[in-house]
């Protein structure tokens, strides 16, 4: 073959073509546009009308914001300042921000206290949230709701640190008799948690001078510091009550099944503000003379069975969902029930039912905003009385039902991109 021919055969290509960039309709912005906004007749024309109506808001809406007052002691000033003009006052946010976030009761020069708490907050749930971070930081996880409690409420440290002592005991036995029975470890634990504080009880009290915050009532409490309470509270309590509630309605033993079966019904079929009721003036008639129940603590034993109620169901459709080969797959690995179902089954029907979890959480934190018909001054409780009944903020509405919308809706929209995150992370299916 001759060195000098350049194509050895006429019809077969031996080198590439240079690569060429798809078409500008095919990539971008434009190819986004042309899939989600203008992918036919009928989509276009909602997409025009939506953006007629987003400009329409904002312009409308503009103005408002761009003449704002933030420097006002009063309605009437503001009104004043502004002289006839489109304007809001949110003067209301900057002089009773206190209140709108701590209630009107909490002592000023403690604020330090549940702003050092959420702090603590976020960085005990991280290793929670976020499975790559290291697992030794899940100590801090335990941790923190005896440190919260002592930096909220304040007192002495030695009531929360002799609780942390219990329950430190009651694992320790419980650990120490799992291998015999299941049921034998957590009866093992009780008791000794129960004895660790009746005999820590008398220590904290004799000693209630040892490193003590000065002592908030949970009457003094309010603001959306309340509504954080509550929801961080009652989700992290109802989540594990829902698995156990969910757990004893597919169990074989018939009392456990219907005592679940009976909790669960009668729960949602009853209105949350129902509970409310009860949780402040009903269960006070069956407390001894003189008994003095935590209205914070009535509240949250009440929306923690609400929610558990609702997450039980999820979680039993997500149990529901999981093929009868994986129970048996456990059986033939001759795993028992608590280590099949710790190992096996609920972390996949946990999985299942994340969407359903967070749907309920969701729910749940802005259900706490019920508590203001029961007189307890959260964030719509403080709108709604004290602020809203001053002389000097009389009249004042979209500025405070604003703020309060904007706040729930950061907090909601965060748990829901996350639990989307989740999702995406444990997406092991193969499509």
């Amino acid at each position: 073959m001759s060195d000098t021919h350049a194509q050895t055969v006429a019809y077969v290509r031996e080198t590439m073509l240079p690569e060429l960039e798809p078409p500008a309709t095919e990539r971008g912005v434009i190819k986004w546009m042309r899939e989600n906004l203008f992918a036919g007749w009928f989509n276009s024309i909602l997409t025009i009308f939506a953006a007629y109506v987003i400009y329409k808001i904002v312009v409308g809406a503009l103005p408002w914001f761009a003449n704002g007052i933030w420097t006002t002691d009063s309605l009437a000033e503001c009104r004043e300042i502004l002289q006839g003009a489109t304007g809001g006052c949110f003067s209301v946010l900057t002089e009773r921000w206190n209140q709108l976030l701590f209630g009107f009761k909490y002592p000023d020069d403690q604020y330090w206290r549940p702003t050092l708490a959420f702090v603590v907050m976020l960085v005990s749930i991280a290793p929670v949230l976020f499975s790559h971070l290291p697992r030794k930081m899940l100590i801090l996880t335990g941790l923190f709701p005896f440190v919260a409690f002592w930096l909220i409420w304040g007192g002495t440290i030695l009531a929360p640190l002799v609780a942390l002592l219990g329950f430190v005991a009651a694992y320790i036995a419980f650990k120490k008799v799992e291998h015999q029975s299941f049921a034998m470890g957590l009866l093992a634990g009780l008791i000794t948690a129960i004895v660790v504080w009746f005999v820590g009880g008398f220590v904290s009290g004799a000693a209630s001078n040892v490193l003590a915050l000065e002592p908030v009532a949970s009457r003094d409490m309010g603001g959306f510091m309340l509504n954080m309470i509550l929801g961080t509270v009652c989700v992290s309590l109802s989540l594990p009550i829902g698995i156990c509630l969910a757990l004893g309605r597919q169990s074989d033993m018939p009392i456990i099944k219907w005592i679940c079966v009976v909790f669960i019904e009668f729960i949602r079929g009853v209105p949350l503000i129902t509970l409310l009721f009860v949780a402040n003036v009903v269960l006070a008639y069956f407390l001894p003379p003189g008994t003095n129940f935590d209205l914070i603590v009535r509240v949250i034993i009440m929306i923690t069975a609400f929610s558990s109620a609702y997450i039980a169901e999820v979680i039993r459709g997500g149990l529901a969902a999981l093929p009868r080969g994986q129970y048996e797959a456990a059986d033939s690995l001759g795993l028992d029930y608590a280590q099949a179902t710790r190992l096996i089954i609920m972390p996949q029907a946990l999985k299942i039912s994340i969407p359903g979890i967070v749907n309920v959480a969701v729910g749940l934190f802005k259900d706490t905003t019920l508590v203001s018909v029961i007189s307890m001054f959260d964030l719509v409780g403080m709108i709604r009385g004290p602020i809203l009944a001053s002389t000097e903020w009389n009249g004042v509405y979209w500025e405070l039902w604003g703020f309060a919308v904007f706040v729930f809706f950061i907090v909601c929209y965060g748990i829901s991109q996350y639990s989307q995150w989740l999702e995406r992370q444990l997406q092991t299916d193969h499509r």
